[in-house]
């Protein structure tokens, strides 16, 4: 596989990456109603149907859906949604999460033997500087339990990202819609044991216009769209060379917290957010300017 990205497949990593960032304030937006857990299994239900219904199942395993359903929608998201509960900020599960970079890079290592590339350690270095400077500056408004769950939310990530890539070149809205009828029935189970018959009462009957817009967007703009097109990348290119640009995330995070929520920039995100574009565009322009 090239270590040279694309600069259209460069710009869809940006896309999805931006969706992925803001998505945060609008999960904020969706569980002023939703029970946690309700909310990840209404999503995957969402994409699931009626889009199961029109997309021949992709070419891939049984096993191997059943895989990325479960750590993406049960692992990611299920965890992700709980820790965003009152267990930590929209900025800071943004940033926490995308520990699942080196995670994915760690399970490629191992899995397929990828070899990082220098220029490559050095972007992620870079990008990493920016994420110590974010923590460096958080207010702490986070608890253990929440962190933990967000770690463990990204170790979902990473391994859905290598079930995707073990997937190969399939139809990947097919896989990410396929693979959603393996999410539904556990978080539905999980959250009938732990949030009970009667939160989905109370939020069914509840849930204003906002919340149904925001659990819409989870489950099209997320899921259909984002996924979808990520697991494309990733079978097409080096893990080592797409994750780093999920490193973009926090930077959408809170420029999406400061416009919604009105959060302010200081001197010090915008540090943070330049240390991490350094990074992603050496990671980006390298192998190019090297060629040359």
């Amino acid at each position: 596989m090239p270590t040279s990205l694309p600069l259209r497949h460069f710009l869809l990593a940006l896309a999805v990456v931006a969706v992925w960032g803001s998505n945060f304030v609008v999960i904020k937006v969706a569980l002023v109603h939703f029970p946690p857990l309700l909310l990840a299994a209404l999503r995957f239900a969402l994409a699931l149907l009626p889009a199961v219904l029109f997309l021949p199942r992709p070419a891939a395993s049984w096993r191997n859906l059943a895989a990325y359903g479960l750590l993406i929608g049960v692992g990611q998201f299920g965890l992700l949604y709980m820790a965003m509960q009152g267990h930590i900020s929209p900025g800071l599960a943004s940033l926490v999460v995308q520990v699942q970079v080196f995670f994915t890079i760690g399970l490629a290592m191992r899995t397929t033997h990828e070899r990082v590339q220098a220029f490559q350690w050095c972007a992620l270095l870079l990008a990493v500087a920016g994420i110590a400077v974010i923590v460096l500056h958080t207010d702490g408004s986070t608890t253990p339990l929440g962190l933990a769950m967000v770690v463990g939310a990204a170790l979902s990530w990473a391994g859905g990202n290598t079930a995707s890539r073990q997937a190969g070149k399939v139809d990947m809205l097919a896989y990410v819609v396929w693979s959603s009828a393996f999410a539904v029935p556990p978080l539905l189970l999980l959250s009938l044991v732990l949030e009970g018959s009667g939160a989905w009462r109370t939020a069914i009957s509840q849930a204003d216009l906002p919340s149904w817009l925001a659990l819409a967007w989870q489950a099209w703009g997320n899921s259909l769209f984002g996924y979808a097109a990520w697991g494309w990348l990733l079978a097409r290119h080096p893990a080592a060379t797409i994750t780093p640009t999920a490193l973009l995330v926090p930077v959408f995070g809170m420029g999406a917290s400061a416009w919604w929520l009105g959060e302010p920039l200081p001197a010090w995100k915008l540090v943070a957010a330049a240390l991490v574009m350094l990074g992603l565009v050496l990671n980006l322009l390298w192998p190019r300017l090297r060629s040359r």
